[in-house]
């Protein structure tokens, strides 16, 4: 059996990047620092550190090494909270991750299915993709949810699903539909004030060729990575904006806002990325199965 004491005095040894600095962290001596390195190096057969000008830093079989023990400690603090989530009641817990780009509204439109779960604890992380998959691939999240697949990355054991396609409509407030007046859509956004999502967003590519292909150079006066504070903004009379239909169903409970057309050849994706660990998480599998059955697709 590994010896995990032995582990977790080399994982530290590798966060510090020296054994006096690990000894301080750990309040013990540096000579029991060492010993405990040295016994799992003598356990798996192979030198896991070697000497650097600063410390020390880790060889492949190390980096192999740390990688795991990563995953062994971070799980382990998580005991605690869950122990303590077990005595309290809360039943069901929800770890999700939402990339910085992707529409919050169709978001809560996909989970919509788990949140009347009873007793259920759900935690939300918003966040740049590459630092979500980290935490994915960590255990910390049970699914990431995106505006696009992951980029491939050796070693990151990820299962990528795209479980919606939602077509795009346009909202806005009463004043600015009126200005639209009887121009047609899509040619009265040249006439009015429009709101987008950032570059962070897979839409906004799209939506750039979409005006494009039909002539348009509409006057852009705000850009949001949050599709929930794009919809407030615009609610206050900042302008109108594009959000999926999936999204749509939050919007219309904003008072004031109107639907001022559709862009059914304008699509929002939206994939669930899992690990492999946690692809069977009972509540991950209902809002892939829920996102299926939705008819979001023009």
């Amino acid at each position: 059996m590994l010896n995990f004491r032995h582990l977790h005095y080399f994982w530290i040894v590798a966060q510090e990047g020296g054994f006096s600095r690990a000894a301080d962290r750990l309040g013990v001596a540096v000579q029991t620092v060492s010993a405990q390195v040295r016994a799992l190096e003598q356990d798996l057969g192979c030198a896991l550190l070697k000497p650097v000008r600063t410390g020390v830093a880790l060889t492949e079989a190390g980096e192999a090494a740390f990688t795991r023990a990563e995953e062994i400690f971070r799980l382990g603090e998580l005991v605690p909270d869950e122990v303590r989530a077990a005595v309290s009641g809360v039943s069901a817990r929800l770890v999700v991750g939402m990339s910085d780009g992707l529409s919050k509204l169709a978001a809560h439109a996909l989970m919509a299915p788990v949140l009347g779960t009873p007793s259920l604890h759900l935690v939300c992380h918003d966040g740049e993709v590459e630092e979500l998959l980290a935490e994915l691939a960590m255990h910390r999240l049970d699914v990431v949810l995106a505006c696009r697949p992951p980029p491939p990355k050796p070693g990151l054991r990820l299962i990528s699903e795209r479980i919606a396609v939602s077509p795009i409509e346009w909202y806005g407030p009463a004043r600015w539909l009126d200005e639209a007046g009887d121009r047609p859509f899509p040619q009265c956004l040249d006439a009015l004030p429009v709101l987008l999502p950032t570059g962070h967003s897979a839409l906004r590519p799209r939506l750039e060729r979409w005006f494009e292909a039909h002539g348009l150079r509409p006057r852009v006066v705000g850009e949001f990575e949050d599709s929930a504070l794009l919809a407030v903004f615009a609610a206050r009379g900042l302008g109108v904006f594009p959000v999926s239909r999936l999204g749509g169903g939050d919007v219309t409970l904003m008072p004031g806002l109107g639907l001022l057309g559709r862009s059914d050849e304008l699509a929002e994706e939206i994939h669930a990325i899992r690990s492999r660990r946690g692809q069977h998480h009972p509540l991950v599998a209902r809002i892939v199965e829920n996102a299926r059955r939705l008819e979001t697709r023009p």
